[in-house]
């Protein structure tokens, strides 16, 4: 069976994509099984990744388990299909798990097909892509992690605070527009006007610097120095590599005069040999 853990995960995927199931009509376990679909080139996207045993069962049992609980949320119901799952016994899951690996193999040929068929200009960019997606992920990740952990947020501009203060009565109904007007107006400011909204982003800098101080203090106490910035210990080491590497050329620089006077002095001390020409 299953973990459980495992399954609430997929419980929470799952309710935040709900629209991927339809509600219509009750899907019996028999369209599930394997059927080979030839794959299009022409739609000019890769082949959809397959799902797996437990994602089938949940594709199966939402519109019944919606129908027998119409007032329960979206949540407690995956969590129902769920519970449902680890009660199955093995004879129960080998339907949704032989669909499942047919529907893998399926989707080996149609990815094979699919690869085949691109340019290495083309291969190139989905790699590309795939990079900067996964950099993206790390990026939400991370930002993510550092505001579980208390991060202060970063100082404002003075055209941030100028925009908090008059966002609301702004002119315009949608976001872009209520920007362009603020720009227009922030545009307008004399420049006394906007030394008030300096002043206080200037103010907003100490705040932050005090507040990264404390939390800096605290994360490293917390044993996660990987989160403390080391502005100053990576400008000492970039000192210290340059004033290695001067070293080093003055070193260099040093020893090479004295190899080529010691060479020429021992060419002008040696005694000239008489040559030994016929007469």
């Amino acid at each position: 069976m299953a973990p459980f853990g495992l399954m609430t995960v997929g419980a929470n995927f799952l309710a935040r994509s709900w629209g991927v199931f339809s509600s219509a009509v009750t899907v019996r376990c028999s369209c599930f099984a394997p059927t080979l679909k030839s794959f299009s080139t022409s739609t000019g996207g890769p082949p959809k990744r397959p799902l797996t045993a437990y994602l089938r069962y949940v594709k199966e049992q939402q519109p019944i388990v919606v129908r027998q609980n119409p007032d329960i949320k979206a949540v407690d119901i995956v969590r129902k299909i769920a519970q449902q799952w680890r009660t199955l016994t093995p004879e129960d899951k080998q339907p949704f798990e032989e669909a499942s690996i047919a529907a893998r193999e399926q989707y080996r040929i149609d990815m094979k097909a699919y690869q085949d068929q691109l340019t290495p200009a083309q291969s190139a960019a989905i790699a590309e892509e795939k990079r900067q997606k996964k950099a993206k992920r790390r990026a939400i990740r991370k930002k993510r992690e550092l505001n579980s952990l208390g991060k202060p947020k970063r100082p404002r501009t003075a055209f941030n605070v100028f925009m908090a203060e008059h966002f609301e009565e702004a002119k315009g109904s949608t976001m872009p527009g209520k920007m362009k007007s603020l720009f227009e107006d922030w545009k307008s400011l004399s420049i006394s006007q906007k030394q008030i909204y300096t002043q206080l982003a200037e103010d907003d800098k100490v705040r932050y610097k005090n507040e990264m101080k404390a939390w800096e203090e605290h994360m490293t106490e917390l044993g996660r120095e990987d989160l403390v910035r080391r502005k100053e210990s990576r400008r000492k080491k970039a000192a210290t590599k340059k004033g290695k590497k001067k070293s080093r050329v003055k070193v260099l620089k040093a020893k090479a005069p004295v190899k080529k006077t010691a060479g020429k002095k021992t060419a002008s001390a040696e005694p000239k040999k008489p040559s030994s020409t016929k007469k």
